[in-house]
């Protein structure tokens, strides 16, 4: 199509003995034309491609809350480094000293409704009676801890984790909310499926970790049963060199030749995510809700995470511009949740379970400045890494959350 406008511009203006310069503006304005909508697919595919209405504002139910943009915003944070006590350290960036306050100057505006900002008593209402989980990584538990946070300023829950474990409350973590019969736990779950756990003492990121596909890990499976709302969240862990059992038996690996240039081998991710959804929805006597949070993109710039690359961003970018961030291997990894979410909802609804899609992954794109970088520890630590993968608190984070009090209350309808 280009080739016939710009054949027919030229015999026409030609025809006419108009200089060539002449021909400059049109086409250029012809290709701003063409390619913007292009950038805004690229965008919009993680807004929208897979939208079917799962968190639809009832004053607009064709809204969608996850394809907007930050606007600025003069309100501060819901809190700080000194009103929370539930902020981990390497999330402490003010602590650590990170100088600049602007990245807090922003909150995020879906493009056809309002986002509500987030109601602690209205939130502690909601779950009055109830227990929710948040199954993954450590970015289920930057999540689990800005909602400590938001909590806060109403009521302080009662750290009980050791009536469930032993452990030293690093992976895993209960908190009850007294007044409001209110439970929330961070249950650690890395791959979601059994694994060999290696990386307990091995921090080289070289070696192998054995993930058995095929088995949920009871690091979570033993203790959602009677939970009121599951949130899975994670893939962080599936970059490193991964090993794939099936029925006790080999059945493919990644990274299995060379760590830097063999690529991705998404069968063990998509198999783990389906593995953890068929637990929960066949899980005896499980009738709670399930949410899946998308993948939370890192943001390292000039350099791999091991390489020198930071973030050190102080502004959140645009819509437009987020369309050229590519984190490697987001792509694939968001539409693998997505794909095995429609396919376990399916199936759960006609048990008569409920499912939520928390879909940030476009909206967090945009906040390259959100991460910890170099305040994700004390800056006179011997620490060479910049942390671009979990988020400052306060912070963009906690949208997170304004997000779940929406998906919950549209719930309760």
């Amino acid at each position: 199509m280009k080739i016939e406008v710009s054949e027919v511009l030229k015999s026409n203006y030609a025809a006419k003995g108009i200089p060539k310069g002449a021909l400059a503006l049109p086409l250029t304005l012809l290709v701003v034309v063409l390619f913007i909508p292009l950038i805004m697919n690229m965008h919009e595919s993680y807004s929208n491609l897979y939208y079917d209405g799962s968190l639809e504002s009832t004053e607009n139910l064709t809204c969608n809350l996850f394809s907007g943009n930050w606007v600025a915003y003069s309100g501060g944070p819901y809190y700080d480094n000194e009103s929370c006590p539930f902020i981990t350290y390497k999330q402490n960036c003010f602590t650590n000293g990170r100088p600049d306050r602007d990245f807090l100057k922003w909150r995020w505006k879906p493009d056809e409704c309002e986002l509500p900002l987030f109601d602690a008593k209205k939130f502690l209402k909601l779950v009055r009676g109830k227990s929710m989980a948040f199954v993954g990584d450590s970015i289920g538990r930057n999540q689990m801890e800005s909602l400590l946070c938001l909590l806060n300023s109403v009521a302080r829950p009662e750290d009980i984790t050791d009536r469930y474990t032993l452990n030293d409350g690093k992976y895993f973590k209960w908190w009850f909310y007294a007044h409001y019969n209110f439970t929330v736990a961070t249950l650690w779950s890395p791959f979601l499926v059994k694994s060999s756990e290696k990386y307990l003492n091995d921090t080289s990121f070289s070696n192998a970790e054995n993930l058995y596909l095929d088995e949920a890990d009871e690091a979570w499976t033993t203790h959602v049963a009677n939970f009121d709302y599951v949130i899975f969240s994670g893939g962080q862990w599936f970059f490193r060199p991964l090993t794939f059992y099936e029925k006790g038996r080999v059945v493919g690996c990644q990274q299995c030749h060379n760590v830097t240039t063999d690529p991705l081998n998404l069968y063990g991710y998509r198999n783990a995510l389906r593995t953890a959804f068929r637990t929960v929805v066949n899980l005896k006597g499980f009738k709670g809700m399930v949410i899946l949070v998308t993948h939370s993109p890192n943001h390292f710039e000039n350099g791999a995470w091991n390489k020198g690359g930071g973030c050190n961003r102080t502004m959140p970018i645009t819509k437009e511009e987020s369309a050229m961030v590519k984190p490697y291997g987001l792509e694939e990894i968001y539409e693998t949740q997505v794909e095995e979410f429609r396919v376990a909802e399916k199936e759960g609804r006609e048990k008569g379970l409920r499912f939520g899609l928390m879909n940030i992954t476009g909206v967090m794109l945009m906040r390259a400045d959100g991460h910890p970088d170099k305040y994700g520890h004390n800056l006179d630590a011997n620490v060479r890494i910049n942390d671009c993968v979990h988020w400052c608190m306060p912070g963009p984070v906690d949208t997170w959350n304004q997000f779940l009090l929406r998906l919950i209350t549209i719930a309760t309808f």
